[in-house]
């Protein structure tokens, strides 16, 4: 009996081993039929499109494709977001998908990888059409690092001609689209073409795996650089009606810094021409609905903002008390009120949930670290949060006027936030309408004890005369 169970353990662990070792599909058995870059520098912020026909080539299915990016890059993604497109053209339909962090060992020259989940498994012989967006910030580098207030702000643009990928590309084409027509350089690859405002690479066929070739373009860039090094928003719910926001903003302007003296007679009567790369307003865009709307810094209220109300969203235009050149900075408060009913609902099993939007009302913005704290009613239990993306959780305590044991808050981090995490969380609670009678009724205790007191000491003779 001896020898058939080890034979048995034997099969058993071959078995076992030779499911781990043996991949659902190799990165040789899928290649790029087909691939298009799009790369927008017209902001600061940077916006990659890529289109990937994937085809596969091997006997076994494959479930995933994985993105390759320098390690130049990723410490830079803001966003990647994937979506299958299914049918043609009008009829065209587009399915997101899971993209999650890849680990290979055998990475060339520290590349990371992403690995995009497909809903069905790609079968042999099948191909299918990928969309891909991905979103880099901090990736252009102003040359000259300072300009004067009379010019321009120049930047360089670091990439590859040719698209990173593990998988054999059989034609691929790059396009690069500039703010405008002035470019001082760029790294030629041929076949390079250059019309307007787009910049052409390729097409390049039939490219191994992992193929690079460095390109650096030298470009007008005079889009506002605007960078929140820190905001914390303070979300309070109150039940009795009101949902109060509150934000506090670290500002600076990220691009070339501003050299010389500033001349504001000079940047007021050439505006077009003085302080191009400069920026002097701010859009940010808030929820419809929204009252008592207050803008100040250290030194008290600012009156430079204009509020349009409507029925879908609302825009409030700040403007600080001076323009922001490069390497300058400013911190000023933004707050504001908002109905309750319009973002505290109620959850099938009783629970109480807050459905507000992440990320920050600011345009065109990059936040550095963005801290959410949603300040929950006293006396809530089991908060938990529910955001679409990794985020920083963690609870603390807030004691305000009349709190006794204090408010539960719900910390939400995250570092390299841009306009496309402008997306609802939630934070859900219970909580027992019982609470919202304890102040109440502290007050009226209060006031009336204070009123015994009164009575009592009006009728109490505490003369020393029998």
């Amino acid at each position: 009996m001896a020898i058939p169970l080890r034979l048995r353990a034997a099969v058993s662990i071959s078995i076992f081993a030779l499911l781990l070792i043996l991949p659902s599909c190799s990165a040789q058995d899928i290649q790029v039929v087909n691939a298009e870059r799009r790369i927008d520098l017209t902001s600061h912020i940077i916006k990659v499109f890529l289109t990937l026909k994937v085809e596969n080539t091997g006997a076994s299915p494959a479930s995933e494709i994985l993105l390759a990016f320098p390690p130049t890059q990723v410490d830079h993604l803001a966003v990647v977001k994937a979506q299958v497109a299914t049918g043609k053209r009008k009829k065209k339909t587009y399915t997101p998908l899971d993209v999650n962090p890849k680990e290979l060992p055998d990475a060339p020259n520290g590349t990371k990888y992403l690995s995009i989940s497909l809903l069905n498994p790609l079968a042999a012989g099948e191909a299918v059409t990928l969309e891909v967006l991905y979103i880099l910030t901090h990736s252009l580098e102003p040359f000259p690092v300072e300009i004067s207030q009379s010019e321009s702000q120049l930047v360089y643009y670091h990439d590859s001609a040719l698209i990173l990928s593990p998988y054999h590309i059989k034609q691929q084409i790059t396009f690069i689209k500039t703010p405008t027509t002035k470019v001082e350089s760029f790294t030629v690859v041929d076949p390079t073409h250059r019309a307007g405002t787009e910049l052409k690479y390729g097409p390049y066929n039939d490219r191994p795996p992992h193929s690079y070739s460095p390109v650096i373009v030298h470009l007008e860039n005079n889009s506002p650089f605007a960078v929140v090094e820190e905001l914390v928003r303070e979300v309070e719910i109150s039940h009795w009606g009101s949902l109060q926001i509150t934000e506090q903003y670290k500002l600076a302007h990220a691009g070339a810094r501003h050299k010389g003296v500033f001349s504001r007679v000079e940047y007021q009567s050439r505006p077009g021409h003085s302080g191009v790369s400069s920026f002097r307003h701010l859009l940010a865009r808030l929820p419809p609905r929204v009252h008592s709307v207050y803008y100040r810094d250290e030194i008290g209220n600012i009156s430079s903002s204009r509020l349009r109300l409507g029925a879908l969203k609302s825009e409030l235009e700040i403007e600080p008390r001076y323009p922001l050149f490069g390497g300058w900075k400013a911190t000023f408060v933004i707050g504001y009120g908002l109905p309750l009913e319009d973002f505290l609902f109620e959850s099938p099993d009783g629970r109480r949930y807050l459905n507000f939007s992440y990320g920050c009302p600011l345009v065109e913005t990059v936040v550095d670290k963005l801290t959410i704290k949603v300040v929950l009613p006293e006396g809530s239990k089991e908060p938990s949060a529910v955001v679409p993306f990794p985020v920083n959780q963690y609870l603390e305590k807030k004691y305000s006027y009349l709190d006794i044991v204090g408010r539960t808050v719900v910390v939400l981090e995250k570092n390299n936030v841009v306009p496309e995490h402008n997306i609802p969380f939630q934070v859900y609670y219970h909580f027992n309408p019982i609470f919202m009678l304890a102040e109440p009724l502290m007050l009226t205790s209060v006031f009336f004890l204070l009123f015994v007191t009164c009575v009592a000491y009006l009728h109490i003779d505490l003369s020393l005369r029998k």
